[in-house]
């Protein structure tokens, strides 16, 4: 039987790969939903192309013309962030794909698993901001969420026919654009070579982040939420050649792996298909072509996003809320040059030091918490 699926952020890179992955296995996939934020000629093309039921574009500037350029067609087509969750929720897809950057991904993944479906999760921001919650409401509706992220599938694999207790998950890191840059020249750090990423292809906020290694940070409360495991037992590598996605150490020592190529294509089809893998086209990983893997300690004065995620973490309460709303403006300042690249971590440490903190959140302070991060941040970037 064909999973139907709903693909929130259709438009972007996750959100084409997994398309791609449809697109290979038509036996398998039926697309039905398909939302993007802004860009409506690539939704209208996706949605003509799949033969989907149902388009939602967030920014409700763009509907008429989405909807004209799907007139004639069976396509129903709607507007609005507000949207963009009701349809996760509804309609008949047995699949959501959250692909959404941002903030912008927590409605729809609340939405997806009261709903009790289940959930391919490639926005971290759901769970950076509102983990405890989301994880609380999955399990209260049976709701399985697969992680997308490279990294926090490579755990989920590494995990999979244990029982023994871990002893530390190790994320992997790529270093980023500027991993081989001096403090020095951070400085002058430009646009342009934040998002020249040495390994990855990906959208431009994700990018970013991934130079600051504020991603990186995301990714540590992103796994402590998916595999109930405290900030003392994850740990981070530098690790430049982006082969092995993540370990898992146990408590006899033996350390498990999950190594391949560099392509979001394997951990979006296996969160998919599981408990079966795809049988996907393309290069097979060569051992002799990569002859040397090294690992290194990240560097916490070069980057130190990293230690503000896990005091953010320890924190808990909507303080991860906060770093996220402070840092979602910066990076967009910083995308259209209204600050420099250094200014992103000032407008989080700014944001955190003087907002407010509830420390058992509900949905609505999370809505409260980052507004007044956003404003935060637009006020130390003078925007």
């Amino acid at each position: 039987m064909k999973q139907r699926l709903a693909i929130l952020g259709s438009t972007g890179s996750i959100g084409m790969q997994t398309l791609d992955i449809a697109e290979e296995n038509p036996a398998l996939f039926e697309v039905r939903v398909l939302t993007a934020h802004r860009n409506w000629r690539r939704l209208a093309e996706q949605a003509r192309k799949f033969d989907a039921d149902t388009a939602v574009i967030a920014d409700k500037e763009y509907y008429e013309p989405l909807r004209e350029a799907l007139a004639g067609t069976d396509v129903k087509v709607y507007a609005g962030e507000e949207a963009v969750a009701q349809v996760a929720a509804a309609g008949d897809s047995d699949v959501v794909v959250n692909a959404l950057v941002g903030y912008a991904g927590l409605a729809p993944t609340v939405a997806t698993v009261c709903a009790g479906k289940k959930l391919a999760l490639a926005n971290k921001e759901s769970l950076v901001v509102g983990g405890e919650t989301v994880m609380r409401l999955a399990a209260e509706h049976g709701a399985p969420i697969l992680p997308v992220d490279s990294e926090h599938s490579a755990i989920f694999q590494c995990l999979l026919g244990e029982q023994a207790p871990v002893r530390r998950l190790i994320l992997t890191c790529s270093g980023g654009a500027f991993r081989d840059f001096t403090p020095e020249q951070l400085a002058d750090a430009t646009v342009e070579q934040a998002l020249r990423h040495p390994q990855w292809q990906m959208g431009a906020k994700i990018t970013i982040d991934s130079s600051t290694l504020v991603n990186k940070g995301f990714e540590v409360i992103e796994a402590r939420w998916l595999f109930g495991t405290p900030a003392e037992k994850i740990a981070v590598l530098l690790h430049p050649q982006s082969i092995v996605h993540s370990m898992v150490e146990y408590e006899d020592g033996a350390i498990k792996a999950q190594l391949g190529t560099p392509d979001m294509r394997m951990p979006i089809s296996f969160a998919l298909m599981f408990p079966h893998r795809a049988q996907r086209p393309g290069e097979r990983f060569d051992f002799l072509a990569h002859p040397q893997l090294t690992f290194a300690e990240v560097d916490r004065t070069k980057y130190p996003a990293l230690d503000i995620a896990y005091d953010c973490l320890r924190r808990g309460g909507t303080a991860a809320c906060t770093m996220n709303g402070a840092n979602e403006t910066a990076v967009a300042a910083f995308l259209k040059g209204a600050c420099r690249w250094l200014d992103i971590v000032g407008a989080i440490g700014h944001a955190l030091e003087h907002a407010t903190f509830v420390a058992a959140p509900t949905l609505d302070d999370y809505a409260a918490a980052n507004a007044e991060a956003r404003r935060l941040a637009a006020e130390y970037l003078h925007l």
